[in-house]
């Protein structure tokens, strides 16, 4: 692999930290501590678990996969690296743009967020608590997109905020890291011409899907809740594989079609990275995803995801969205070993591994060993 440059010897349009070498002593897995929010325990006025992602590195830690010093520390988005895909308008709107009034800063941060008491704190404030690890995040999905074509595969224990688009978020995704990591590897990376995302939230994922709406680079499968949030009729123009699911939807009929699909998209087009949105709200007694998929359904559908792309050789890079239960943190590391002991990541992917397949776990009455409530 190579990085593109211009006619000054730079990479890319601008200059960038996301995009320096990493230590070959370390995993490509992305993780900041900066990632967490927590804020006079504003955090808990969202059903979202606002310290998930430092609760899986901690999980890592006492398995004993991962170190501090084999993380790849995430570096926050700069303003230069969010306007590869955002306008200056939206970012404006993010901050105290004098322009839009005294209050516009706290009123759109509290939108997107989704709590309502952002709204009458100061803006430095809300710059630090809340949307800095939102940065963080985002840097950490653009630095996963160039680990992942070094080393075949990369997590970026964060982010995945795919109701953002260049110009509007929502549903408390402030950055379109997603279009942004496919947007670096485009400018900077030489062999990248063609990316896949496989969206696997419970929500449709309309921000990345607004974004690449007239893009023939990106193919786009999304399965997803039809009867939540966000129902963007528009945005579904973008989605040339689609899967709609009902309320419940259990292991079984899920992994069937997650296997179908993804075995028919990657056969379809063969992308040069994949992009793996890998939420963890399809969980049985999530307060907003609605379906009913066990924790051991969400370990097979990532391992299913993963080696889809390694018995093809195609790069992956996942990353981990949305989750509104305490127990989807210890779920994701659960998933993370499971792909390390299956040789899917961790070290040299088995080429001899076959298609996986829906087995006889995957059944209903294995789905019913664990209940879950809202938070």
């Amino acid at each position: 692999m190579s990085t593109k440059e211009d006619s000054e010897g730079r990479k890319g349009s601008h200059q960038t930290e996301l995009y320096s070498e990493v230590p070959a002593s370390c995993l490509p897995i992305v993780y900041s501590p900066m990632y967490n929010i927590t804020f006079m325990g504003l955090e808990k006025l969202h059903p979202f678990d606002a310290g998930k992602w430092g609760k899986v590195i901690h999980f890592l830690k006492e398995e004993q996969f991962i170190t501090d010093e084999t993380i790849v520390p995430a570096r926050e988005a700069s303003e230069a690296d969010l306007l590869v895909v955002h306008t200056t308008r939206y970012l404006n709107r993010l901050k105290n743009a004098v322009v839009e009034g005294p209050r516009e800063w706290s009123l759109v941060v509290a939108t997107i967020t989704e709590i309502p008491p952002v709204l009458f704190l100061p803006n430095f404030l809300v710059q630090r608590k809340v949307l800095k690890p939102l940065r963080t995040q985002t840097g950490g999905t653009i630095m996963a997109g160039k680990l992942a074509m070094e080393r075949g595969w990369a997590i970026n224990v964060g982010g995945g905020f795919h109701h953002c688009s260049s110009d509007k978020g929502g549903g408390f995704c402030a950055y379109a890291d997603i279009t942004l990591a496919i947007k670096f590897l485009f400018e900077r990376v030489e062999g990248v011409a063609r990316a896949t995302i496989i969206d696997l939230d419970a929500h449709q994922g309309n921000g990345h899907e607004r974004d690449f709406l007239e893009d023939r680079r990106v193919y786009i499968m999304d399965v997803y809740n039809r009867h939540i949030y966000p129902g963007d009729g528009y945005a579904k123009r973008a989605i040339k594989r689609k899967v709609e699911l009902d309320w419940g939807t259990e292991d079984m009929e899920y992994l069937q079609k997650v296997e179908l699909h993804t075995e028919g998209a990657l056969n379809e087009v063969r992308p040069d990275i994949i992009i793996y949105n890998a939420g963890t709200d399809i969980l049985d007694g999530d307060p907003l995803g609605g379906l009913a998929i066990s924790p051991q359904g969400i370990v097979k559908r990532d391992e299913i995801i993963f080696r889809a792309a390694c018995r093809r050789g195609i790069p992956i890079l996942m990353v981990t969205s949305g989750g509104y239960q305490k127990k989807t943190a210890r779920i994701i590391a659960d998933s993370i070993l499971n792909l390390r002991r299956q040789g899917l990541i961790g070290g040299e992917a088995s080429e001899e591994a076959g298609p996986s397949h829906v087995s006889l776990m995957m059944s209903k009455s294995m789905s019913s060993e664990a209940t879950f409530s809202g938070i």
